[in-house]
This record gives structure tokens, C-alpha cells and sequence, in this order.
């Protein structure tokens, strides 16, 4: 499917009232706004058509479905207060945005040189990242959120899906809650992990909707769990990292895996 074509079909299952849809010719952009907020999302066409290829009119629901619940969450108001259950933390690449399209900074804190923290409000399909804005208008000090979404990841379920792939076993969290990679930070659930492990124990958040843990015993052990991780980071819609972590005494570790078998 060419570009132009696209465009003609995104346009057209994207148009409503109090939309405005615009089209960047140069970086071939198609940019979705909302009349309401004067707040938009903008996707890139060459990645979608790509993804068409492979995934066919399934590519094409994905990103009207993450345009359509993205725009409601920037047009639905937010009140963290009396609504603490609603906040969670969300990882993200390092290179993502530290602010929104306006310049407001989001919360964020530290996690690893691959990886932010951001925190996020939950809305039932979608969430929106925490800004300073909201911050500032529910008078919330940054503590204060962080608590409680850490306190609040512990509460989610850590159902696994156990495989095994060249003697090495490897367990996937895939509940397609936005919050599967976040369970990285429940420390109490990758310590009781840890016990299980007779390898090395090695975790990958290659997208947001899949954390997966593996029990390395031997070095094809790492050549699967990088293939793993590269192909669910390409596949992904919101990608973190391909790089795989040693997970040891509590701490995070990346690791560069470079093929071990010839």
C-alpha cells in the first residue's frame, strides 16, 4: 500500500467532529488533533504501512484504536484525588519524551540506562502520563504519586506462561493490562522469582504489554533470549528495549548479548 493511500483511509476512519487532521508532506506524518484541548497525536505513515504488510487491516484497527483512546484520555478530565487506585508507573525508553507537546514536564524518575519511570493514570482502555500540570492542579507533591503506584503495581497479578528453549527456561507476563512491563518493578514478585532460578536470571521489557524472565544455563540460553527480545521490540506498539538485564540482589543490570554460538 502506497503512502497516499494511507493517508486516504486513516483520514478517513480518523474524521469526526472537532478533529483536525493534518498531513506533513516532508517527514510523511499524519497528525490527529482535538478541537476540544487544541492536543493531538501524530503517527508516522511508512511505519504503519509496513506494519500493514504483515498484519494486514489488523495494522490499520491497532493505530485508529491508539489515536481514538488517545485523543479521549487527552479530552477526559483527570482527578487523582479519591482515585489513588487509578495511578501506576509505566516503564519507557530513555530516549522517549520528558515532556508533553506543550513543554510540561512529565513525572519521571530514574530506572536503568535503557529505561524511565513514568507514572500514568489509568482510564480504563488507555492512560495518560502524569504531568507537572496535573501535579500543580491536584496539588500533589511527586512522592506522593510514586508511593502509591508502586504500591499499586504490587497488586496487579503475575500470572506466567512457562516455555523452554534449548535446556533454558523462560517465563512470559503478557495480560495486555499496559502494565505488563511495569511488573519489573515489583521487587517482592522478582525475588520470589529469583529463588525458582538455577541460572542466571535475565529479564527483558522489549514492549509495554511483555515482561519476560529467563533461566540461563547455558550460552544458547542467551542467544534465544536476545532473538526473543528483538523480535517482540520490533512488534511492539509502544517498543521499549531490545537489550536484555542480569537481575542480581535486587539490582538491574544490562547486558549486550553478542551471538555466543557460531
Amino acid at each position: 500500500m502506497e503512502s497516499k493511500k494511507m493517508r486516504r483511509v486513516l483520514e478517513e476512519r480518523l474524521a469526526g467532529k472537532d478533529r483536525v487532521i493534518s498531513y506533513d508532506r516532508e517527514k510523511d506524518q499524519l497528525r490527529i488533533e482535538s478541537g476540544l484541548v487544541g492536543k493531538g497525536i501524530t503517527v508516522s505513515l511508512p511505519g504503519i504501512i509496513a506494519k500493514w504488510y504483515i498484519e494486514k487491516e489488523k495494522a490499520i484497527d491497532e493505530i485508529v484504536y491508539y489515536v481514538e483512546e488517545g485523543l479521549r484520555a487527552m479530552e477526559d478530565p483527570i482527578q487523582l484525588t479519591d482515585h489513588e487506585k487509578k495511578i501506576f508507573p509505566v516503564i519507557r525508553s530513555s530516549s522517549f519524551p520528558a515532556e508533553a507537546e506543550e513543554g510540561i514536564p512529565f513525572l519521571i524518575d530514574e530506572h536503568t540506562a535503557e529505561t524511565k519511570i513514568y507514572y500514568a493514570y489509568d482510564m480504563g482502555k488507555t492512560y495518560r502520563l502524569i504531568d507537572a500540570r496535573i501535579m500543580e492542579k491536584e496539588g500533589w507533591e511527586a512522592s506522593r504519586i510514586k508511593e502509591i503506584a508502586l504500591f499499586n503495581i504490587r497488586s496487579l497479578s503475575t500470572s506466567l506462561k512457562e516455555d523452554q528453549a534449548a535446556g533454558n527456561i523462560f517465563y512470559f507476563l503478557n495480560t495486555n493490562d499496559g502494565y505488563d512491563a511495569s511488573r519489573i518493578l515489583n521487587k517482592g514478585f522478582l525475588n520470589d522469582i529469583e529463588k525458582r532460578i538455577k541460572g542466571k536470571m535475565v529479564l527483558a521489557v522489549p514492549h509495554q504489554d511483555v515482561l519476560i524472565i529467563a533461566d540461563i544455563r547455558n550460552d544458547r540460553g542467551y542467544d534465544v533470549i536476545a532473538q526473543m527480545a528483538m523480535s517482540f521490540f520490533a512488534n511492539g506498539r509502544v517498543p521499549i528495549t531490545a537489550l536484555s538485564f542480569y537481575y542480581e540482589d535486587g539490582e538491574l543490570e544490562p547486558i549486550f548479548i553478542l551471538g555466543k554460538n557460531k
